[in-house]
């Protein structure tokens, strides 16, 4: 099985359009070791022809212009392509807004939580995908499913997903009431467990995710691979960089560093492979040369970046 990150970071990129933090102008000048990235997606393949794409950032046209095989083969059809399904973790802006890139009426699946599924049938605008072309599947929890395309055949491609704290999609928050809890832990943000058929080498991919509790640590023991939620170094990062005003924890994100960090929280898990998404134009680990990227480094963890690549 090949997984692909084509997008690696947080919602707006990097850098993002009109960020003017010392990380974005360092990315736009081409400075050593501060690389662009686009928003969070990743791209499996059980027999490197077909492809299930894991959320559809804003980002996905641009992906695929980056990504050979995600785009149609010499000898297919005038309007083919080999991506046959999308799951999204969640229904947030940089998870699901790239699905109106994909409206050409070409056939593929949308696999979502019934509370994701509801979001998009809220809003007509997805109605540009005509649901007797591009199905809508409910992505049910804490079972395996095999992902399938548009006309019911399998992909190879078997997805587990379950529950982990966060929050709702920012535009559904209700706005006027800062004692708001936003928090959901009931499906709105999901991880994924990915396999390949009849294979027991698998990757967990949680781009979003609050905090890290023992159930989660549990599921995790023995992992191949991770791709975890790596938004924020320090939980108050947005309000000290002077960009914002909420921390990581309000955002439905856990930090990198600190007694309640990630890094922390899951130390003496087994796991093979450990690697940072979803991570925010503020995160100084983008910085190859920072300390904070040295001490993610040391501590056994990798940064995505686009285009990087696992194989199982």
């Amino acid at each position: 099985m090949r997984v692909k990150i084509i997008g690696s970071a947080a919602g707006g990129g990097f850098p993002q359009w009109n960020c003017n933090y010392r990380l974005s102008r360092s990315a736009r000048s081409g400075m050593a070791g501060v690389h662009s990235r686009t928003q969070s997606s990743i791209a499996v393949s059980a027999d490197g022809t077909g492809w299930v794409l894991f959320n559809a950032s804003p980002d996905i046209g641009r992906q695929i212009a980056q990504t050979p095989e995600l785009q149609p083969a010499a000898d297919a059809l005038l309007r083919s392509t080999p991506i046959r399904a999308v799951v999204l973790t969640n229904g947030d802006v940089d998870h699901v807004a790239g699905l109106l890139s994909l409206r050409e009426r070409q056939p593929f699946a949308i696999y979502a939580t019934a509370q994701v599924l509801a979001t998009l049938a809220a809003n007509s605008i997805f109605n540009v995908l005509d649901p007797a072309i591009v199905p809508r599947r409910i992505l049910a929890l804490t079972e395996e499913l095999a992902i399938c395309n548009a006309d019911g055949q399998e992909t190879g491609v078997v997805v587990d997903a379950f529950p982990v704290p966060g929050k709702i999609a920012l535009y559904l928050e209700q706005r006027g009431d800062p004692s708001a809890d936003f928090s959901s832990d009931t499906g709105d943000t999901i991880g994924v467990r990915i396999s390949g058929a009849g294979s027991r080498a698998a990757v967990f991919y949680i781009p979003g995710c609050a905090r890290i509790d023992a159930a989660l640590r549990t599921r995790l023991a023995d992992a191949a691979c991770l791709l975890f939620d790596g938004t924020v170094y320090a939980d108050d990062e947005m309000i000290l960089a002077g960009v914002g005003q909420k921390t990581g924890a309000r955002m439905g994100h856990i930090a990198m560093s600190g007694e309640a960090g990630s890094i922390a929280a899951l130390v003496d898990v087994r796991i093979g492979r450990r690697v940072f998404v979803h991570i925010n134009n503020t995160n100084p680990v983008l910085d190859e040369s920072s300390a904070e990227h040295a001490a993610v480094r040391a501590a056994g963890w990798e940064i995505g970046s686009d285009g990087m690549e696992i194989e199982l």
